[in-house]
């Protein structure tokens, strides 16, 4: 038997290491808003808004993410785990009820400058989501309906 070099015994540990960090579990984000109080809901959004938001913002932005495949591998769990955690904090779209009158304008601000800017969805997630992108005419759609909700 051939003795390993130090490049396969690197391999050999490499690969140790992601078969082991398998089995660590990662928090999934699942609903847990009850029936009628989601923001489709509460702020009466249409219904091509509320499909817009919900391929483009909802897995980062509300109680319940839609899994793909990679999800359930690591460090890609833990990398999404994180966005979402962060994106929760930011704006959470099935808590939106909740925040007061002065937090909703200011998130619908932090939202319509966020479209125009092009800073959401974010890129990597777009990298594999493409259908989450935001084409000039969801945008519009967007915007009107947010600049709508500023005037209420």
């Amino acid at each position: 038997m051939r003795k390993l070099n130090m490049i396969g015994w690197l391999a050999v540990l490499v690969v140790a290491i992601v078969l082991v960090i398998q089995v660590i579990p990662v928090e999934r984000n699942v609903s847990t808003v009850p029936p009628g109080q989601s923001f489709e809901k509460t702020e009466k959004v249409p219904a091509n808004v509320a499909a817009i938001l919900k391929v483009s913002c909802y897995d980062c932005h509300s109680n319940n993410t839609r899994y793909p495949w990679y999800s359930e591998l690591q460090p890609g769990a833990w990398f999404m785990a994180r966005h979402i955690k962060k994106g929760k904090e930011e704006l959470n779209l099935d808590e939106f009820n909740d925040y007061s009158k002065r937090r909703k304008k200011a998130k619908i601000k932090s939202i319509i400058s966020q479209i125009e800017k092009e800073e959401m969805p974010l890129k990597s997630y777009l990298l594999l989501h493409p259908d989450a992108g935001l084409t000039p005419n969801k945008k519009k759609v967007l915007l009107q309906f947010f600049q709508s909700e500023l005037e209420l």
